[in-house]
């Protein structure tokens, strides 16, 4: 941006500033560390010119928001036009308990639904099931049988709100139950808005949540690609998670690389089935973690944009604009949650939810200051969205389109994180002899996103505990009384109510039409078709999730493989 006279004044300038004004500030007072790094130790300058961005061209690497390659963010108006999407997660106890929650975030402004399932149900289970005992109702919502789904949104127009999932495995069965809950109240398919997770990649690559093995969970994410593409077009069939790579604790830029890397192995293997990338591609959505490190986030997401513009063209003929333009959810880091003095993480989910919205994020969770200790209670659930609601009516941080845009630090930090993130994707693409898919399916069967990922967990470990990194409240400006808040406790007798519901569900049911359902299922499995239809038809004869989850598990076999470190 800057012809090379420019440059070169710049230069000596600047070794002028260092010589004249720089080096006795040094030689008098020092600096508060020899080294200046981000959270994932990316070392950051003292320091940013146009220097720093001279290889920078303006139209070819930023653009304009809406516009190829979307480094300015994915729409012209961007917030001036609305806001993004305030979408809180919620889901405990039955599914009585979580309807009221909706309600109450609904009545206080919130934007969007997101639902949080239970443990059985993320796992394909059955709530009386044996290895349910115990956690039904406490990670998030039980859901069984599309009793439980009419339940959970009852007085909710499924037309109006967009409702978001976040579910893997028994993904593909959630969204049938949506489906058909939807046809149940008449509702066209077609209206139906929101987003399924349905992300088995980052299962098997960081959050260890799986049923099958790793190539037949790949037919099932695919399954729901395609259906939904017919079915629903304005519903988002992946999400495609970086969050819990970041939270499994991997550095901002494996983050980025191995989402990418994970989101072309879904358009590769749509497009292997006979898709059409540019009727498949725009409903395909991100989610990204926001960590602490203001300026290394927002590079992350500019980066995300550029990068997946320019490989959706490159790499897979993409040609319509909404097949190249990223578009991502934001939750702020969990893992930087303290139940120690757990109000000063009130003030860490500003700081990340601002970095999100600089970054050009479609929708926010800003996580409650309690979560490091139990379920988020009503009152925590309120800060929480209140904080977005304050940068969004009060800040002005909605107001600019990608203020941080031009600012030689920001752009100097985007070109290096796409630089490091595209090299591992590289790398993955590599592993798989030119294909992103095979090269992912290879990582995981031979560890290599373990190995990546427990390396840069263990280095941010030993940075914290030799107090290199500060935690504060942890390792610095610690307190001995306990600040604990008062915390969400789960009913007792949720397991006693969700069981009597499953009960009194296969009570009434036709058994025959159960098992005709779940039959039909099995061979449409067996022949290679799409799975989906038969699995809406299946949860309208209110079959389980478990019975139907134990078709795929008997054809394909359970995956209890220990992945090594060899």
């Amino acid at each position: 941006m800057y012809d090379e006279e420019d440059l070169e004044s710049i230069r000596e300038a600047t070794d002028e500033w260092e010589q004249e004004t720089l080096e006795p500030a040094l030689d008098a007072h020092g600096e508060r560390s020899e080294r200046f790094a981000t959270v994932s130790n990316l070392e950051v300058d003292r320091l940013y010119t146009p220097a720093d961005v001279a290889d920078l061209d303006y139209l070819e690497d930023l653009g304009f928001p809406g516009e190829e390659p979307y480094t300015r963010g994915p729409y012209p108006t961007m917030y001036r036009g609305r806001t993004w999407t305030m979408r809180q997660f919620a889901g405990f106890g039955t599914a009585e308990e979580t309807n009221e929650r909706f309600h109450y975030l609904i009545d206080e402004g919130q934007t969007g639904l997101s639902t949080a399932f239970d443990m059985p149900s993320l796992m394909g289970l059955d709530s009386d099931d044996p290895m349910s005992e115990g956690e039904i109702g406490r990670e998030g919502v039980a859901v069984d049988t599309l009793r439980d789904m009419e339940i959970l949104f009852d007085g909710i127009d499924l037309a109006e709100i967009s409702t978001s999932f976040t579910i893997n495995p028994s993904a593909p069965v959630i969204y049938a139950m949506y489906v058909a809950l939807a046809d149940q109240r008449g509702v066209p398919r077609e209206k139906l808005r929101g987003t399924l997770q349905n992300d088995m990649f980052k299962e098997f690559i960081a959050q260890k949540e799986w049923v099958i093995p790793p190539e037949p969970s790949l037919d099932l994410v695919t399954d729901v690609v395609e259906f939904s593409t017919e079915e629903t077009p304005k519903f988002h069939p992946i999400s495609v998670s970086g969050y819990h790579i970041r939270e499994a604790g991997s550095t901002a830029v494996q983050e980025l690389a191995f989402t990418l890397a994970d989101g072309f192995a879904y358009v590769e293997d749509a497009m292997e089935r006979g898709l059409d990338v540019d009727e498949f591609a725009p409903r395909l959505s991100f989610f990204f973690n926001c960590h602490n490190s203001f300026f290394e986030e927002i590079a992350k997401y500019r980066a995300a944009r550029r990068i997946y513009s320019r490989v959706m063209d490159d790499w897979y003929g993409a040609e319509r604009d909404e097949s190249k333009r990223l578009k991502f959810h934001t939750q702020t880091a969990g893992q930087s949650l303290t139940a120690q003095q757990p109000l000063n993480n009130v003030v860490r989910v500003t700081i990340q939810a601002l970095a999100g919205v600089l970054g050009g994020t479609q929708s926010l969770h800003t996580n409650s200051f309690d979560e490091a200790l139990a379920l988020p209670s009503e009152k925590a659930v309120r800060v929480a969205l209140r904080t977005q609601q304050i940068i969004a009516e009060e800040s002005g941080a909605a107001d600019i389109v990608d203020p941080m845009g031009g600012s030689f630090a920001v752009e100097a930090l985007t070109d290096e994180t796409e630089q490091r993130a595209m090299r591992y994707i590289e790398e993955i693409r590599e592993m798989g002899d030119g294909s992103v898919r095979d090269g992912i399916l290879k990582g995981i069967e031979d560890g290599y996103f373990l190995r990546e990922i427990q390396d840069a967990s263990y280095e941010y470990q030993e940075r914290v505990e030799r107090g290199e990194e500060v935690v504060v409240g942890v390792n610095k400006y610690t307190l001995k009384e306990d600040t604990s808040p008062d915390t969400l406790q789960i009913d007792e007798t949720t397991a006693e109510r969700q069981l009597a519901r499953l009960e009194d569900v296969k009570a009434d049911r036709d058994d025959a039409a159960v098992e005709d359902a779940l039959e039909d299922l099995r061979e449409a499995s067996e022949r290679g078709e799409n799975t989906i239809p038969y699995i809406v038809d299946a949860v309208k004869a209110y079959a389980t999730m478990g019975e139907i989850m134990k078709v795929f598990e008997e054809q394909h076999g359970a995956y209890s493989e220990e992945i090594g470190l060899a």
